[in-house]
């Protein structure tokens, strides 16, 4: 099993990183997928820079999942911590993907979720903010 995954996949689901909760988070996003039963809780925190814009501060994930959902987790985690939330709504799949030295096809769809819960707890962020909830 561990001979179809890359190595960065490895450490990333046998040590994963900033898994957890944030107690009061600016965003929440959750997504899931019914096929395979792999689920994805993001948690954000989101400060503004020196330049004034909002950036990822802190993000930490929960995940039900296979290794593959593990690993994308994590490493959704270590791109993203730090960047503004506009350079982080462009984040796609493949650069998760790349940035773990690949999947196996049959697991891109775990990619897909990473990337998709990192949109809805941003877009859960912005509707806080709009409806002038704590943020």
């Amino acid at each position: 099993m561990n001979s179809m995954y890359s190595q960065k996949v490895m450490e990333h689901f046998k040590n994963p990183k900033n898994m957890g909760e944030i107690e009061d988070a600016d965003g929440i996003g959750e997504v899931g997928n019914p096929q395979c039963g792999d689920v994805l809780r993001v948690y954000l925190e989101v400060e503004k820079n020196e330049r004034g814009e909002e950036y990822i501060k802190n993000i930490k994930f929960q995940t039900f999942g296979c290794i593959a959902a593990v690993a994308v987790s994590s490493m959704l985690t270590e791109i993203v911590k730090g960047m503004t939330l506009e350079e982080a709504k462009k984040l796609s799949n493949n650069e998760i993907i790349k940035n773990l030295g690949g999947l196996p096809p049959i697991k891109h769809h775990c990619s897909l979720l990473g990337a998709q819960a990192l949109k809805k707890a941003i877009e859960d962020y912005e509707k806080k903010k709009k409806q002038g909830g704590k943020i």
